[in-house]
């Protein structure tokens, strides 16, 4: 049966679909259980119930404080009782009050390497600095998430993402997801082996150098 995934996914579920994917495929030792969204018309909704997966969907009430939401985020994902809980594309801050429910086993995709563009707009941000000559590669890093820092947890993996000359945002942003889902399949594989405190090496080509080379 393999180890139990739980997604929490606030946009399209891309990288939800390669969990998904990889795990039907046998890729991965594990299988998505639940996928719980914070956005109503959220895409990770019809991709989770495509695949037959229970789709919670949770949005947070007017004035609701964050870390009574994220009680109810504890005890809606309690039920499936996960050994990870997968943050791919989830655009809310967890406090202590669901990340203590979880702890150690819960596990976010950024798109930047660590210590770069912490938060929203990430990509946006990496691409207007190319745009102004001082930045020729991004990146994509997944991390444990043991408190309420903002993308700054224990580094399980990264890789480094080109930046080219005649990159728009949409070129770029595409070539980031693609490494998002390699990236985030390969290092649950990992973490689903018992090979949790193997850090990921960076894929960093010459060609990928992001000093110009």
């Amino acid at each position: 049966m393999g180890a139990r995934l739980v997604v929490l996914a606030s946009g399209g579920g891309s990288n939800l679909q390669a969990i998904i994917d990889a795990c039907a495929a046998g890729s991965i030792d594990a299988q998505v259980v639940a996928v719980v969204t914070n956005v109503a018309d959220a895409g990770a909704i019809a991709r989770g119930e495509r695949a037959g997966i229970p789709v919670v969907v949770l949005p947070a009430t007017e004035g609701e404080h964050r870390r009574d939401y994220d009680a109810r985020l504890a005890a809606a994902v309690a039920p499936y009782a996960p050994d990870w809980v997968v943050l791919a594309g989830w655009m809310r801050l967890l406090s202590s009050v669901f990340l203590d429910a979880h702890a150690g086993r819960v596990v976010n995709l950024h798109p930047a390497l660590p210590g770069q563009f912490p938060g929203l707009h990430a990509i946006e941000r990496a691409h207007e600095e190319a745009r102004g000559g001082t930045r020729t590669a991004t990146g994509v890093m997944v991390h444990l998430v043991p408190d309420e820092g903002v993308d700054d947890g224990p580094v399980l993996a990264t890789a480094t993402v080109p930046i080219r000359p005649d990159d728009t945002l949409l070129t770029l942003t595409e070539r980031v997801h693609r490494t998002e889902h390699e990236l985030l399949v390969a290092t649950i594989g990992r973490l689903v082996a018992g090979q949790g405190g193997m850090l990921l090496q960076d894929r960093l080509t010459p060609a990928d150098d992001p000093h110009g080379g």
